[in-house]
């Protein structure tokens, strides 16, 4: 009983740690570049207008990096900054909540492109 409690402990605290992503496409520029590497967080209160990593609804082992435009009891609504090249809600529909891995607070690199993220100010 004690391992297994041991054990769902520790994959609980694994999911609440923060996460890194890196960006790849163009689907969130100018806000966000290619090379772009992000710290998300899996807890807090999402909102629209943040910027949130996503379990690809098409292919679950990818992570997309989308703006929240919509916040539903069925799921979120979630689009790219650069509309004619981002595959996002107005292609897959809307997205579970549990797809959503978190939301961006921090861009750590690269050097040049440092710095934290502020709700509807990026």
């Amino acid at each position: 009983m004690a391992v297994a409690l041991t054990m769902a402990l520790a994959a609980v605290g694994r999911r609440s740690w923060p996460k890194r992503v890196e960006v790849s496409g163009e689907s969130m520029s100018p806000t966000l570049q290619t090379g772009d590497r992000l710290l998300v967080l899996p807890w807090g209160k999402l909102r629209t207008g943040d910027v949130v990593a996503l379990s690809d609804p098409r292919a679950a082992s990818r992570t997309l990096v989308k703006r929240v435009v919509a916040l539903g009891p069925v799921g979120v609504g979630v689009l790219g900054d650069q509309p004619q090249a981002s595959t996002d809600s107005r292609t897959f529909g809307l997205v579970p909540r549990r797809a959503v891995k978190g939301r961006i607070v921090y861009r750590y690199a690269p050097a040049d492109r440092i710095k934290p993220w502020r709700r509807g100010r990026d």
